[in-house]
């Protein structure tokens, strides 16, 4: 068993951009290559491959502390390996009032 700060280096944060709970990751790797990762960063990869995750959810299939998946992730989106989407920030959405009056007119049809 590896402690997690022998995973991270010792680093508590990512040297990049910090990442929200449910920013989702996408792995950005060819189909048949094996990027030189270490053995945690193969396996989130593998994950990511198939579908985009949250961070929580990475967390949570991994079975490691969150912040040691930050930093991970800190250093496959360093080397390209993976792809983050940002979501969607409050103000952009919809109003709920809005959504209200559609569904409304929906069941008035």
């Amino acid at each position: 068993m590896v402690r997690p700060y022998a995973m991270t280096r010792g680093r508590t944060r990512p040297a990049g951009a910090d990442f929200d709970l449910i920013a989702q990751i996408t792995a950005d790797v060819p189909e048949g290559e094996d990027p030189p990762v270490g053995p945690e960063q193969a396996v989130i990869l593998g994950l990511c491959r198939a579908e985009a995750l949250s961070v929580a959810e990475i967390a949570a299939d991994v079975d490691l502390p969150l912040g040691v998946v930050r930093v991970l992730l800190g250093d496959l989106l360093d080397a390209g390996y993976i792809r983050v989407g940002r979501p969607v920030p409050p103000a952009l959405l919809p109003d709920v009032h809005i959504l209200q009056e559609v569904i409304n007119g929906l069941r008035a049809l």
